[in-house]
């Protein structure tokens, strides 16, 4: 028994020194090449090219007045400042990043922390406007059975 149980033991530190060994890294995030600090210090006419067509053609037509003052505000907050807004056709950009936004889905203003893979997305996408169904069981009158059930 004393052969098992040192068998075991050795197998255990082995397996021990092997995830010792592996290292996990956590892989820097890169849009079209550059990284995020990149990407803040370009201007809107350098980042313009890298950008999907429809983002591009919506910032090349301008922003609108909600939408200027909503980048203003951005710029002027800080970090962990919470930022309400109705605009749900902005557009994120590499500036937002880090920002926390509430965004109105039409009922409620939903949360929304902006991360870096969330550039040149809308924030529309990220505050869902419809709930998920939940469906229960049948009311009364759905079926020809349930017409005979006791109302309480």
């Amino acid at each position: 028994m004393a052969k098992k149980a040192s068998f075991k033991s050795s197998s255990r530190s082995r397996r021990k020194a092997k995830r010792k060994k592996i290292e996990v890294r956590k892989k820097e995030f890169r849009y079209r090449g550059l990284s995020i600090e990149e990407l803040q210090k370009l201007s809107n006419d350098e980042l313009l090219p890298l950008l999907p067509s429809r983002i591009r053609r919506s910032l090349n037509r301008g922003l609108t007045k909600g939408q200027e003052k909503l980048l203003h505000d951005i710029e002027k907050a800080e970090k962990g400042d919470v930022i309400k807004t109705h605009l749900r056709d902005m557009v994120i950009l590499p500036s937002f990043v880090g920002h926390k936004i509430d965004v109105h889905n039409g009922n409620e203003f939903q949360r929304i922390d902006i991360q870096p893979d969330m550039i040149g997305h809308y924030f529309g996408e990220f505050a869902l406007t419809r709930k998920k169904v939940k469906h229960t069981g049948p009311g009364v009158g759905a079926t020809r059975s349930s017409k005979f059930m006791p109302l309480k």
